[in-house]
């Protein structure tokens, strides 16, 4: 048998279309993300806290520390996870969940709120 050419052939197929997960799970994965990313600020705080208490000394001291003598490791995990939060609020919007989306894009904020306050503490 032929195969009939009624022009099908010159038509594209439809593009695909990525349907939008429903309103409970965009939800509930914000809010367990939510919990998490609590977790994470209070625990940063609670470091940024202990270690700036700890390593404080008088304002009349002369500085001791420099860029160069903080490990690149240290620069890394100060500024590695608001990277990793702007790559899963990017993800999350992506997969077009709104509610995820912003929850990840606060969190991302407050990421670089902590590693700026981490950047002024390491160089201090």
């Amino acid at each position: 048998m032929a195969a009939s050419t009624t022009g099908s052939e010159d038509t594209p197929p439809p593009a695909r279309v990525r349907e939008r997960p429903s309103r409970l799970v965009d939800i509930s994965v914000a809010l367990l993300l939510l919990v998490a990313d609590a977790v994470i600020v209070v625990v940063d705080v609670l470091l940024f806290v202990m270690i700036g208490m700890g390593g404080a000394s008088s304002p009349h001291s002369p500085p001791t520390a420099s860029a160069r003598d903080i490990p690149v490791v240290i620069w890394l995990v100060v500024w590695g996870l608001p990277a990793l939060a702007v790559t899963g609020a990017a993800v999350h919007a992506r997969l077009r969940m709104p509610f995820t989306a912003v929850t990840q894009g606060l969190f991302t904020l407050a990421c670089v709120l902590l590693a700026v306050v981490w950047t002024r503490m390491l160089l201090a």
